[in-house]
């Protein structure tokens, strides 16, 4: 599944003519394109799709939206580790290769 998600910029820079922040979602921090919001401000929150910022929010519905998707558990799914993914799937191929046996 693929979630919009708010997140808070924590700094804007220009990357060879782009304009990228770093977000911060609810304790995990990625890269974003700001290009499609040119006036988003450090301190800002903004609904981030596909690694780009789509729309600007208020700080409570962002907090709110945070708040009720980790309590879901779609925080760990859309940003979930890679390496614990991939043991998990390589925990599974070795039950597979057990039953074989």
């Amino acid at each position: 599944m693929c979630l919009a998600v708010p997140g808070r910029v924590l700094d804007i820079e220009d990357r060879d003519g782009t304009r990228m922040a770093t977000v911060d979602f609810g304790g995990v921090v990625k890269e974003v394109c700001l290009e499609y919001l040119p006036d988003l401000q450090v301190g800002e929150y903004a609904i981030v799709h596909v690694g780009f910022a789509l729309q600007r929010l208020d700080e409570e519905s962002a907090r709110q939206t945070l708040e009720l998707f980790a309590e879901l558990g779609m925080l760990q799914e859309e940003f979930g580790d890679p390496w614990e993914a991939a043991a998990a799937v390589q925990t599974g191929d070795d039950v597979v290769q057990e039953v074989r046996k």
